[in-house]
């Protein structure tokens, strides 16, 4: 199959399939004698691992390693846990960060009324006050 086929059989962009291509995840798929490529059904389970990792927020460091697991089907899956929980970790440290974020904007929310005129506006004044304080 031909890379626009792959882009719509795994819902990924053309240019995105090609940096999967350069960045090692995907392999690159053999020139027919006119020179496109050739996809293989392989490439489209690889294609839709990468996708799903992605959606997990992985990176494309942590995809890799996932894959140089798969490839070694022997070995155990202490490094594919290890990896999780370092995902996990981290994706708990970002929830932190958006509460803490979301604690700041209500907050600053809670500083103005509909009824006063932008000149008097609690927030955009919390958010001058708030820029002074940046180093």
């Amino acid at each position: 199959m031909r890379i626009g086929q792959l882009a719509q059989l795994t819902g990924a962009d053309i240019q995105t399939i090609r940096f999967y291509e350069r960045q090692g995840l995907l392999a690159s798929p053999n020139r027919q004698a006119n020179g496109y490529r050739a996809y293989e059904a392989d490439h489209v389970e690889k294609l839709l691992f990468i996708r799903r990792c992605r959606s997990f927020g992985m990176s494309l460091d942590e995809i890799g390693v996932l894959q140089s697991v798969q490839a070694q089907p022997q070995q155990p899956c202490a490094a594919v846990n290890t990896l999780l929980d370092s995902h996990i970790a981290q994706v708990r440290a970002q929830i932190a960060s958006l509460q803490a974020l979301e604690n700041q904007l209500v907050t600053l929310r809670s500083c103005c009324d509909d009824e006063r005129q932008s000149l008097d506006c609690g927030i955009l004044s919390g958010l001058v006050e708030g820029g002074k304080r940046l180093p």
